[in-house]
Order: C-alpha cells, then sequence, then structure tokens
C-alpha cells in the first residue's frame, strides 16, 4: 500500500463529517437514539461527581476505579455472568477500599498505585484464561454503539441511585471535601462519607467503562469539572456548567462521530479538551484583567 492510499482514504473520511443526511439517517435508527440517550446519562453523572472529585483531588482514583472495573468484567467473562455486573462489582469494591484506606490525600495516590497494579495483574491473567485479548481491548475503548436495552437500563438504575445518594450526602461531603479539619471537629463522618462517595464514583466509573472504555472515562468525569472550576468558585455555579460542559461533550462527541464512523471517544475527548482549554485561557485573562 502507498502513502497516497491511506491519505485519500483520509480525505473521503474527513469529507463524510459534513454528510449531515447520513447523521439525520443515523440518529433515526433505534440503537443510536438509545446510545444517545446512554451517553447522555453518563454526561449527567460526570458533571455532576466530577466537582467534588476535583475539590477532593481524586482524579487518580476515577483513573483507577476505571481500570479495576475492567478486573471486574474480565472475572464476569471467565464465570460466565453479565460483563456489566461483573464491572460493576469490581468498580465498587475498588472505590470502596479506595475511600476506606485511602481517606487522607498523602495515603492515596499509594493506596491506589497498590490496589490498581495488583487489580490490572488480575485483569490479565482472567483475559488470558477466558482466550481473548481483544475482548479486553473493547473494555478499554467501550463500546457504546451496542450499548443495547440492558445497558441503557443499567446505567439509568445507576444515575437515580447516584442522584439519590448525592442529594443525601452533597452538603455535608462538599463541607468535608473544602475544610475538612473544620469539618471533622463539626462531627462530620469523613470516612464513611468517602466511602459513599467512593461508592457513587465507582457504579458511575464502571458504566463509563462500559460506554466510552476504562482509558477515557476521566474526559467526562473530571475535565468538564476541572473546566468549570477555572471559571468560577462558587459550587453551585460550577455543578451546573460542568453538567453543561459534559453534556456538550458526550453528546456533541457522539453525534460527530456518526457519519464518518470513527469511535466516539476520540469526539468526546477533543471536546472535552478543547473546553478545558477555552475554560484556562479564559479563567487567566480573567485574572490577569482583575489584577
Amino acid at each position: 500500500m502507498t502513502v497516497a492510499q491511506p491519505l485519500a482514504a483520509a480525505e473521503i473520511e474527513f469529507s463524510k463529517f459534513w454528510d449531515f443526511s447520513a447523521t439525520a439517517d443515523l440518529l433515526s435508527r433505534d440503537f443510536v437514539q438509545q446510545s444517545l440517550l446512554a451517553i447522555a446519562l453518563l454526561g449527567l453523572l460526570g458533571g455532576i461527581l466530577g466537582p467534588l472529585i476535583v475539590a477532593r483531588q481524586m482524579s487518580f482514583a476515577v483513573h483507577g476505579v476505571s481500570e479495576l472495573s475492567v478486573t471486574g468484567a474480565a472475572a464476569a467473562l471467565l464465570l460466565g455472568i453479565s460483563v456489566n455486573v461483573g464491572g460493576v462489582i469490581g468498580a465498587v469494591i475498588a472505590a470502596g477500599v479506595f475511600g476506606f484506606l485511602g481517606n487522607r490525600a498523602r495515603e492515596r495516590d499509594s493506596v491506589i498505585g497498590v490496589v490498581m497494579a495488583f487489580g490490572l495483574g488480575l485483569a490479565v491473567l482472567f483475559l488470558a484464561l477466558y482466550g481473548s485479548a481483544r475482548t479486553g481491548f473493547a473494555m478499554l475503548t467501550g463500546q457504546v454503539v451496542s450499548v443495547g436495552t440492558g445497558g441503557l437500563t443499567a446505567i439509568a438504575i445507576t444515575t437515580v441511585v447516584v442522584l439519590v445518594g448525592m442529594a443525601i450526602i452533597y452538603r455535608p461531603l462538599l463541607f468535608a471535601s473544602l475544610d475538612p479539619r473544620l469539618a471533622a471537629a463539626s462531627g462530620v463522618p469523613i470516612r464513611t462519607l468517602s466511602v459513599v462517595f467512593a461508592v457513587l464514583m465507582g457504579l458511575a466509573c464502571a458504566q463509563g467503562v462500559q460506554i466510552i472504555g476504562a482509558l477515557l472515562v476521566m474526559s467526562l468525569m473530571i475535565t468538564p469539572a476541572a473546566a468549570a472550576a477555572r471559571l468560577t468558585a462558587n459550587p453551585t455555579t460550577v455543578l451546573i456548567v460542568s453538567v453543561i460542559f459534559a453534556e456538550l461533550a458526550a453528546i456533541g462527541g457522539l453525534i460527530l462521530s456518526l457519519a464518518p464512523g470513527l469511535p466516539v471517544s476520540v469526539f468526546v475527548t477533543t471536546i472535552s479538551f478543547v473546553i478545558y482549554v477555552v475554560c484556562r485561557w479564559a479563567g487567566h485573562r480573567r485574572q490577569f484583567v482583575t489584577r
């Protein structure tokens, strides 16, 4: 194959970006509508959890939980049970361990590193015994277009659980995140809140792994919230803007990927990154003007 052939193919793929009729046709398909709703729910979860993940410096924990969700899914494959259930169990166990053992920021990274290394080793073992490395790659990159009714139901249930849980713990958790010493002195159960929040985060990450893959969950769980935090310090405003940014990246990424037939994760991560860069620039400019 000559160099000209890949370049010509790339030009053809690029031209499909502007094929709005193909995009409209695909949006009318049931499986695309299911995927669109699923990724919108994932964006909602990321937008809501993200600000507290950023405030509590748990970005590495998101990565660790997502990777260990793959371990649970790989074990489920080997045992012949639901991959989604296995992924959720793996993520929740990992999140609970991180929340309990890594309550203090200075301990958290080392705990996550130790547990994640062991868990990924187990994932490699399970996939080797199962006999399909290709399945493991699919877990890392996600399969949003094949989410199906079962997957959509799972993320819908997860969304309800996470929203209810966050409604209950949000105020004391925000207090503990912004001023942990004062919160502890006021009798706030910091360790319990840490574990509960970690479990809710684990549930969301497990569903994210099924949709956009373990390697890219951070693009919705962290980047929109980090971008929103560059624009304002008001927690309520950060929460609202984070949700908006996450939905723009999630829904926009899926729609842009339809006509060219490219992986949705490429567009989700790109949109998230562009939003972050713009917000970072705007934040720097605002600080410069106010000086």
